[in-house]
């Protein structure tokens, strides 16, 4: 097809054989139409043979369709034109629905936003309604590992296309083995070169209230749009937080069915098994069928399963079962306050969390140092690229890691929703970072990962509480095994680091000392939304 400003597009098409005029699926992705985001969702024919026509899309400058990609900023014009296009295709009953995650979540809510009339439903799983706060940035800390993974992926990709076989080579090899630490010359010199759009230098160097962000991002022309929606996320995926800013902005404006599903997956694969744990065979992707009924009720008017309104689904990890809730937060909490002897950096036995009254916890500091030549290393959650539950003990045995455990549970305490800390902190830096890890321990020690959380902390006030929102999640947290806080002041590669005070003439990096309080007079507590059950 030819865009408005004469730009060709390509696209595979995947027809049934039949003459019965059929609504279309369309996926928009840069990544190679044959792909067709398998690495998630059953094959293009697959669907196909559910009656309806596939298409499936290059966007601009990706594959082989025409054009100069600059990342998110024509698929709104793009996407309206290749709508009008695929509804007056043969055999084409004019109604489009859209699937896809990542980048092509995004192409579904840029051609939500074109207002094209044929566009009926969209399916959008894993993206960013706010580009910088879903997507770049966590709480104003950079995404270090999955944005320079990513970065380097299109530009060995763009480099191939332009015919640059040594640049694709350089950022093929440095794909396989990033480099973490230190990006040599040459690999900066090819990365900046091809990068599209130089977005990841961009994502760097523009503040979050700039015009930048405001005019890439979806949540800035959403006010109009009204579609039914199926949103799809992930409990380690790392742009759940965007998946669930959009669903809860649609359900409070929307006239049409907002359902939501979240499973136990990381950004990829969707299966039963992530990280360390086994979560049984209930926790398969179960997306392809459900998205089948979706369109058939949107698209076909046909009732295939019970889609109820406002439904929700989640996978509760733990049980290892989904379950239906009414609503996604529940507004019941359970607050458990910091403690300890100034020893919770030393001993894993000596901090504590207590749902004690707090001006009953005597005041309390804990310190560590961050050493910048030995820094805590990610482990798994929903930043890092090996993401996931991982056994941490190790981890939470070093010095620069503070660990407050609860006492051993009674009975079962079942988390649904937001995990929030609120920690009183001091360091001797302007600015500092704060890791914070949420887990399960067992009975012999072991220790499994569930939510993280990571915030720069802009302005250095110990006496004004530093409140931030750690990885929504939905577990059943067993008795006889108890929660862990793991607090850190770095967690990479998934974030940069916060290098603080540089000296020049020394030529050297300081390490920063950070204080956690707590006790009566700066409660530093974490906070649960749990089932009100």
């Amino acid at each position: 097809m030819l865009t408005r400003d004469g730009v060709k597009l390509t696209a595979d098409i995947y027809r049934p054989v039949t003459s019965e005029k059929l609504p279309v699926l369309l996926m928009r992705q840069p990544y190679g139409k044959a792909i067709a985001s398998t690495v998630v969702y059953a094959h293009p024919k697959w669907y196909a043979r559910q009656g309806y026509i596939v298409v499936i899309q290059d966007v601009r400058g990706r594959g082989e369709s025409e054009g100069e990609f600059s990342l998110f900023e024509s698929e709104i014009e793009d996407g309206y034109d290749t709508l009008g296009w695929v509804a007056n295709l043969q055999g084409c009953n004019g109604k489009i629905g859209m699937y896809g995650f990542s980048y092509q979540g995004m192409t579904q809510l840029y051609c939500a936003i074109s207002q094209h009339p044929a566009l009926k439903t969209i399916c959008p799983a894993m993206i960013a309604y706010d580009l910088y706060s879903d997507w770049a940035y966590e709480n104003d800390a950079f995404c270090y590992e999955l944005n320079l993974a990513w970065a380097i992926q299109l530009a060995a990709e763009t480099a191939r296309l332009k015919g640059d076989f040594k640049a694709y080579q350089i950022l093929y090899l440095a794909s396989r083995n990033l480099p973490y630490h230190d990006i040599s010359i040459i690999l900066e010199e090819v990365l900046r070169k091809y990068c599209p759009s130089n977005f990841y230098y961009q994502w760097l160097s523009h503040p979050k209230n700039s015009d930048y962000w405001r005019n890439l991002s979806p949540k800035t022309y959403f006010n109009d749009v009204d579609l039914p929606m199926l949103h799809i996320g992930g409990w380690f995926d790392t742009y759940l937080r965007g998946t669930l800013n959009l669903y809860q902005e649609m359900t409070k404006k929307s006239s049409f069915q907002q359902s939501l599903i979240i499973g136990a997956w990381s950004h990829l694969p969707w299966g039963n098994t992530l990280g360390d744990r086994h979560y049984t065979q209930e926790a398969n992707n179960n997306i392809n069928e459900l998205q089948i009924h979706w369109f058939n009720k949107y698209l076909k008017g046909i009732e295939t399963y019970n889609l109820s309104l406002n439904n929700i689904q989640l996978f509760q990890i733990g049980s290892n079962q989904w379950i239906n809730v009414d609503n996604y937060q529940s507004n019941k909490q359970i607050r458990f306050y910091l403690k300890s002897t100034g020893l919770a950096n030393i001993k894993d036995d000596d901090g504590k969390l207590t749902i004690n009254n707090y001006q009953n916890i005597e005041p309390q500091e804990d310190i560590i140092i961050h050493d910048f030549w030995r820094s805590p290393s990610s482990l798994g959650s929903h930043a890092s690229i090996l993401a996931g539950s991982f056994e941490r003990s190790k981890l939470d045995n070093r010095s620069d890691v503070i660990t407050y455990t609860s006492d051993i549970l009674t009975e079962d305490l079942e988390i649904i929703g937001d995990v929030e800390l609120i920690v009183y902190a001091n360091a001797d830096n302007e600015n500092f970072d704060l890791s914070a890890v949420i887990s399960q321990v067992f009975p012999d020690g072991k220790v499994y990962n569930f939510s993280q959380g990571y915030i720069k902390v802009m302005e250095n006030k110990p006496e004004k509480p530093i409140n931030f929102k750690l990885q929504s999640t939905c577990i059943k947290i067993e008795k006889n095994t108890c929660i862990r806080l793991s607090i850190s002041c770095a967690n990479f590669p998934a974030y940069s680091i916060n290098y603080g005070k540089i000296k020049p003439e020394l030529s050297h990096l300081t390490p920063i000392t950070i204080s956690i309080f707590s006790g009566n007079l700066t409660p530093s507590q974490l906070i649960l939304n749990i089932s009100k059950n």
